[in-house]
């Protein structure tokens, strides 16, 4: 008896205590949970409905899911016109899925077999019961099994062309990414146990939380990524000491307050981008690229855009270049004296440098003498996954939407940045926030992420249209007012970086970009994204980079082949660049000198508009 006993507990009686987890012990309460979610989750549906029943709503534009289906609808349509073509591939299908069951039969009824690799991708499936029990290794196993053919049957389709098969690719990726076992209750080991031991609890909270991101988005899905309550602008992030020292509709300008006896005598201007706000370039104290410039001696000036209005709907880039860039430089003048000035471009605010200094060398404007582009594009060939939105009919639609109103809402445009990056930033943060309803942590990244900025409908569709489909500017074919641009037209040295990971700015787009200039470029690739990459302080000893002694090489890959690898901050590097460019110092400034009265202290108003 005792051996038969033991016997039980070693096999059956183990493996029924294996599902202890999963039956719910309170059903009563879990009933009552599941009604008030289900009450919540109406009362998030109507926060979604309510707004567009609004007849005065603009029109919302064709969006992402509709191109979606029309892609894949012609994946479909190769795939079914021709019989022989529709059996194979549905017999691909299904003989994978009789294999898993087999194999899954056999593990139901005790016999040993090999043991499957739980994750294809980065730290999914990770929950022990994705391999242990039998019926989430068949979801997981299935999940595998669809996720190849469907990638593969995308790979066969016969007849598309670059951009149609780029568009079925990622699309392809969204739809795998939301149709994983990982992102429902009853699919994902984890969130079913805690389902059952918090009797739902977890999915009353969780639709809450869904409410209140959809009211939070006025009707669309605003999902949260961080506590945006945590941090406060001036006292958390953006504290570098400075002073706002002159101010337009458009924009202000900051100058900060040196942290040296002596500076460069050459100011060094921050053109940053105006699709998210400048303070990623000085998100706290140990993580500021700003803050570190000043104490390595330099007299730093950043441009900090306006969050636009409908007042701006018309302003372009010509306005952008006249009452930012030329406006910065006009204060710069004023406040130290010097019409001599080094330029730094990140992102969106490098192309728009760029254009500015091929606008400047037709006009003979020679004030700034060295440029420094940042995960900034001006070749458009190979910008990536962004490159998905932009066709006639989506441009023409998305027009139609910003004339209505006047601008582009910064809620779209993070939505848009989060679908290139759907697995994580997106459907980790449904998992954790409306599913186990979870509070994500507090991050400093993502609360700058979610402070988003709206951008002006004329200057958005000119750059949608003139750099990502016409890819005008490397064709020396961008008109600014009444001149024709180009890049050939820059003499001046350009350090140039790049992200290895970067999915923004790809790496190989901003390499090819490199050849437009007319004077020295030196391209320097960096460690990581399109933020980390840049954003790596020399203290965290994080990441790499790499530069190439050799001139020429025939493409991306083989500079990166013969590149020389550097552990640690670009930072360092660019100093020493910059020093060479410039070594002359002069005592340290004050901000405004004595010329400019100083309009309130950094970083200013324009920053904390919402």
């Amino acid at each position: 008896m005792a051996n038969n006993k033991k016997a039980t507990e070693d096999t059956g009686g183990s493996q029924d205590r294996s599902f202890d987890p999963y039956l719910v012990k309170d059903p009563e309460a879990m009933a009552l949970n599941i009604a008030r979610a289900l009450e919540n989750l109406g009362a998030a549906a109507s926060a979604w409905l309510e707004p567009r029943q609004d007849p005065k709503r603009p029109p919302a534009g064709l969006g992402p899911a509709a191109d979606m289906i029309r892609t894949m609808s012609s994946i479909a349509s190769y795939w079914t016109s021709e019989p022989q073509r529709s059996l194979e591939a549905q017999t691909r299908l299904l003989g994978g899925v009789l294999d898993i069951w087999m194999r899954s039969w056999r593990l139901l009824s005790g016999e040993p077999m090999d043991t499957q690799p739980l994750d294809r991708g980065l730290g999914r499936f990770s929950d022990g019961d994705w391999h242990r029990n039998p019926f989430f290794d068949f979801l997981r196993q299935i999940y595998v099994l669809v996720s190849d053919w469907l990638q593969k049957l995308v790979a066969d389709t016969q007849g598309l062309d670059d951009h149609a098969r780029h568009r079925a690719e990622f699309y392809t990726r969204q739809i795998l990414a939301a149709i994983s076992p990982e992102n429902f209750v009853l699919t994902n080991p984890q969130l079913f146990r805690e389902t059952v031991a918090t009797s739902g609890e977890n999915l009353v909270r969780g639709m809450q939380m869904l409410r209140e991101d959809i009211l939070a988005g006025g009707g669309d899905l605003k999902i949260r990524h961080t506590d945006m309550n945590r941090f406060v602008l001036g006292k958390d992030l953006a504290v570098t000491p400075g002073k706002v020292v002159a101010r337009n509709d458009l924009c202000e300008i900051i100058q900060y307050a040196a942290s040296t006896e002596t500076v460069f005598k050459r100011p060094l201007l921050i053109c940053p981008p105006w699709i998210n706000k400048f303070y990623i370039l000085d998100l706290s104290p140990e993580k500021s690229i700003i803050r570190w410039l000043v104490e390595q001696g330099h007299t730093v000036f950043v441009i900090s855009w306006v969050n636009p209005g409908r007042r701006h709907a018309e302003m372009g880039w010509e306005n952008y270049i006249d009452d930012g860039i030329n406006f910065a430089l006009d204060t710069i003048k004023q406040a130290t004296g010097e019409n001599q000035v080094n330029a730094v471009g990140y992102c969106i605010g490098g192309t728009l440098l760029a254009v500015a200094l091929a606008l400047h060398a037709q006009q003979g404007d020679k004030r700034i003498k060295t440029a420094s582009l940042l995960a900034a594009q001006v070749d458009f060939t190979y910008a990536g996954d962004l490159k998905i939105f932009i066709d006639e009919e989506q441009l023409a639609a998305l027009e139609e939407h910003m004339s209505a109103i006047g601008y582009l809402d910064g809620a779209k445009m993070t939505a848009a940045f989060n679908l290139l990056r759907a697995s994580e930033l997106i459907w980790p943060y449904v998992v954790n926030n409306y599913l186990k309803g979870k509070d994500p942590i507090p991050f400093d990244l993502l609360f700058w992420n979610g402070d988003s900025t709206r951008v002006a409908a004329a200057n958005h569709a000119f750059y949608l249209r003139q750099c990502y489909l016409n890819n005008a500017l490397s064709r020396g074919e961008m008109r600014i007012g009444d001149r024709t641009l180009s890049l050939k037209d820059i003499k001046i040295p350009v350090y140039c970086l790049a992200a290895r990971e970067d999915h923004i700015a790809p790496a190989r787009s901003v390499y090819e970009g490199c050849h437009y200039f007319g004077g020295k470029v030196d391209f320097v690739l960096s460690g990581s994204g399109h933020i980390a990459g840049v954003v790596n302080p020399p203290t965290r000893q994080k990441y790499r980079y790499w530069k190439n002694a050799t001139k020429d090489a025939a493409d991306f890959n083989s500079w990166i082949d013969s590149a020389n690898e550097t552990p640690g901050s670009w930072w360092p590097h660019w100093q020493r660049w910059i020093s060479l460019k410039s070594k002359a110092k002069v005592a340290a400034r004050e901000p405004g000198g004595t010329s400019l009265t100083a309009l309130g202290d950094a970083p200013g108003e324009y920053v904390m508009m919402r």
